[in-house]
């Protein structure tokens, strides 16, 4: 018998870097505002691995409106508790200017342990990004859609980049996130699995051999959710504007659904080899929505513009059941302004071209005025 049509539920977490508002450098998160946040917020908001960055997740919602509710209650109750301390919360996957060398990590075990046993390279984890988690009820069926769901990854990461700089520097990249990351153990493209008992295996031979504890330890760019039965997409990074983070949780919702929909007429995206996807990961993470990808298919690159239109066209019956069609036209909103990462670099040729001392400051400035402007 075919499993149950899934319950597509959504749930987003996201990444938030804390900055002085005198200064705009990165700076710690005094136990007192952790303590405030974890107050009024209870088990949707915690630290993260350094003491500059606090991580928030939405309850489980039925739409993305819900999820919007939701995510703006979490942005305005960190960004008006941290205001009490001289702090902003920025949703930039990297800091334009913050050294990685002058953070401290938090002083918890999971992060004593992850630091001990990562060494050098966790110590560079000066990253944010944004999750999505889509309610797949039926273990096996979350597999499937996995294998099928990551050929849309690379779309998912050109549309969400927002990690141009690195330690001062422009990186020439859109998503230099992704560069760091990527420095991790158990990270990239997930493996194609053929039955969620192939995955339980694979994780037991690790969690025997006490290698990790437990599937949190697997950092794909998209997993079975190691606390939920969700599959969890961690391609994107985080979205300075909080309609496109509710815009990018869409695509994903309705991708999945998309995927499992072709399934009740037994049909299936075609699966392409990690070597020709990983080709489209760099492409999005070299040039975000400002040049195109691949398909595979018609073998030739397609511009970002007319993948979205296509993404889109899709995806149009699954938005209407789901009830986000106004989230999934908010992509055409990222492609003719530009990703964050191009808006920074905007901001910053601007400030350059007027001849402004403190132009990456300038771009933090930008951030938290985009952060902001939808709560």
């Amino acid at each position: 018998m075919a499993p149950s049509a899934p319950t597509f539920t959504i749930g987003i977490e996201e990444e938030y870097l804390l900055v002085d508002q005198d200064n705009l450098a990165l700076r710690d998160a005094p136990d007192a505002l952790m303590k405030e946040c974890v107050d009024e917020l209870q088990g949707q908001v915690s630290p993260e691995f350094l003491n500059c960055q606090i991580e928030i997740g939405t309850c489980v919602c039925n739409t993305v409106g819900a999820a919007r509710d939701d995510l703006k209650r979490l942005r305005s109750t960190v960004s008006r508790v941290a205001d009490r301390y001289g702090l902003v919360p920025i949703a930039a996957s990297c800091h334009p200017f913050a050294d990685w060398k002058d953070q401290r990590h938090t002083d918890k075990d999971r992060y004593n342990t992850l630091s001990k046993d990562l060494a050098g390279v966790v110590r560079r984890m000066l990253i944010c990004g944004m999750h999505v988690h889509v309610g797949i009820e039926n273990p096996d069926q979350r597999i499937d859609l996995m294998n099928q769901l990551k050929y849309f990854l690379p779309h998912l990461l050109a549309l969400s980049c927002s990690s141009p700089f690195w330690q001062g520097q422009d990186t020439g990249l859109s998503s230099y996130r992704l560069t760091v990351f990527d420095n991790l153990p158990r990270t990239g493209l997930p493996p194609r699995l053929d039955s969620w008992g192939a995955y339980q295996r694979s994780v037991d031979a690790l969690v025997d051999l006490n290698l990790i504890e437990d599937s949190s330890k697997i950092w794909w760019d998209l997993r079975p959710s190691a606390r939920f039965p969700t599959l969890e997409s961690r391609i994107c990074d985080v979205q300075p504007r909080l309609e496109h983070t509710l815009a990018l949780a869409a695509l994903t919702q309705c991708l999945t659904r998309m995927l499992w929909r072709l399934s009740r007429h037994n049909q299936r995206w075609r699966i392409y080899d990690n070597f020709l996807l990983a080709e489209n990961r760099w492409r999005a993470q070299r040039y975000g929505v400002t040049d195109g990808l691949v398909d595979f298919g018609a073998r030739e690159i397609v511009p970002m513009q007319a993948l979205t239109e296509e993404l889109i066209s899709l995806i149009e019956e699954d938005a209407e059941v789901l009830g986000c069609v106004k989230e999934i036209h908010t992509l055409r909103d990222i492609i003719c302004s530009g990703s964050s990462a191009d808006r920074q670099r905007a901001v910053y040729t601007e400030a350059v071209r007027n001849n402004n001392p403190n132009a990456l400051k300038t771009v933090v400035s930008h951030l938290i005025k985009e952060f902001h402007q939808d709560i």
